[in-house]
Order: structure tokens, then sequence, then C-alpha cells
């Protein structure tokens, strides 16, 4: 009976999914936990994990979301035991090297990248990701970024200490530099701005993950109790269902203000408010915008 209630709800929430992110990010926090709580081995919790993983990439390829960062491996990790560590490098090169040898479905057409200090890891390990990065060079349908060793001060820091460089070399000056110039100095590959933050394991925090591309985003962010190895689909689609809320309610306000905005402007100077009318297209509902044409040339004919 559960069984066919949980199918039945994740289908009503899958239907329901009109406009989904195009960039999710995970923190794929719990494995660990998860292992204390069913009383199995720390490693076996971290290979749990690694199943779900394979799963959450189907389901965003399902719905139409075009790239996903997974938070792998962070800088604070590398604060745990050696042997932990050990444990966890080893999983994550087996599973680059599954994706590698074995045409998985969940991985086909999926470009890989891998972003973070990479360097930091054992020599296996880095030539695994870049020959997976190679190997998935030229496949475009969907964008995979793997991130291991990564923290988003850091990334920010290594990037303002080149920017510096730069400038006291003379190659750049400091009223040149920009968005597009800073995000050059990031961590190898460009990523696009993130749409949704997802965390499993109960905390409420975003620990340090992508803070100029999510947080300069607005990011919407989903926190939910499961740990990472028993996140579901019914999990991954209520935050999709979150993203969507939480657009529909911006797009709400925002054709608030631009209706106050026009009203104020319509008292004061039709012409003006026309042009702020015409550049508001694309950020608005259509059939708003229409209305609030209509009202301005309404008002025109009577002046």
């Amino acid at each position: 009976m559960k069984d066919w209630f949980d199918k039945t709800y994740e289908n009503l929430l899958q239907e329901g999914i009109e406009n989904p992110p195009k960039h999710v990010a995970i923190i794929q926090d719990g494995n660990r936990r998860y292992a204390q709580k069913y009383g199995i081995e720390r490693e076996k919790g971290h290979r749990e994990g690694a199943k779900t993983t394979e799963s959450v990439l189907e389901w965003c390829k399902n719905i139409g979301v075009e790239e996903l960062t997974l938070y792998v491996f962070s800088t604070e990790n590398f604060s745990r035991s050696k042997e932990e560590q050990k444990e966890l490098f080893g999983l994550i090169e087996l599973k680059l090297n599954e994706i590698i040898e074995v045409e998985m479905k969940e991985y086909e057409r999926v470009r890989v990248k891998i972003i973070g200090q990479i360097e930091r890891f054992p020599k296996s390990l880095r030539d695994s990701a870049r020959k997976l990065e190679n190997q998935t060079i030229e496949n475009k349908d969907f964008k995979l970024n793997i991130a291991l060793g990564y923290g988003g001060r850091d990334e920010m820091l290594d990037a303002a200490k080149k920017m510096a460089c730069c400038v006291r070399e003379g190659e750049i000056k400091i009223e040149d530099i920009d968005n597009e110039m800073i995000e050059s100095r990031f961590y190898k590959h460009k990523i696009r701005d993130v749409d949704l933050i997802i965390r499993t394991g109960g905390d409420e925090r975003t620990s340090n993950f992508l803070p100029w591309h999510a947080n300069g985003n607005e990011a919407a962010v989903f926190f939910c109790t499961p740990y990472w190895p028993g996140f579901t689909k019914i999990d991954f689609l209520r935050g999709i269902r979150t993203y969507e809320y939480r657009e529909k309610t911006w797009q709400m306000t925002r054709t608030d203000r631009a209706i106050a905005i026009i009203q104020t402007m319509i008292k004061v100077e039709i012409g003006e408010a026309r042009n702020v009318a015409k550049r508001l297209k694309g950020h608005i509902p259509e059939n708003i915008l229409e209305e609030m044409i209509d009202e301005i040339e309404k008002e025109e004919k009577v002046v």
C-alpha cells in the first residue's frame, strides 16, 4: 500500500513540474550517519550514497535539468581521518573508472567536469578524473560537475590573488575588472549560475558551496532530513517544486513592483512610462505587460 501511495505521489509531483531549474547543485550529506543508523560499515554507507548519485543523475535528465553539480569532497573533508580519506579516495576513483570502462546508461551523453583542488588527491585518482573529462568532452546533452577538493572561499581567494598579480604586473587595470574576468580565474571550468541547492541530512547551511554562482544568483535552497543514501525521488521532486514556487512568488513580486512603477510614471510622463514598459518585456508575464501598455495608451488618449 505504501509503495502504491509513494508512486502515486511521485507521479503527481512530477506531472506538476512546468519550469524546472537549469542547474541543480547538491550537498550529499549523511553517508556516515546513515551507516550508524542502520548498523553497517562506514564504507558501505558511502557506497549506498554512490548509488543514490546515479539515480539523481537520471531524475535530473528526465525532468529537463541541464546541469548538475555534486559536492563529492570538500576542502573541509581533508580534516577527516587518514583511514576515511583513503576509503573515500578509493570509492571516488572506483566510480570514475566505472564510468570510463562501462557504458553506464545514467552517464550516456553526459559531459563530466571536475572542479576543485584536484592536485591534492592521489595521482591514480587524478589520472582517472582527467581521463573521464577527456573521454566525455564531446558530449553535449547534459553537464555533470564533480566537486573534488572544493571550497567556495578558497576558490574566490585564489581568484583574487590571481587578479592582484595581474594588476601588479600591469597586465590589467583595476577599473577593467568585471564579473567575467573574475570568473575566468575560478577553478578551470566555467559553470552556469546555480538555480537550486539541495542539501540532505538535516543541516540547514550551504557549507561554502558555490557562493559566487549560488548566492550571487540568489538560488533557491531546499533542506531535507533524509541522509543521502535514503534520498528518494519524492524528496528530489519536492526540491524542484520548492524552486518553482519560489520563482512564481518572485515573478509576482516583480510584476507588482513593475505595475507600481508604471502607474506612478503615467502620472508624470507617459512617453517614459511606455519606454519602461517595453524594457520589461521578458521579465514579467506577457499578458500583464499587455495590460500595462493598454493602460498607458488609454491614459495617453485622455491627455
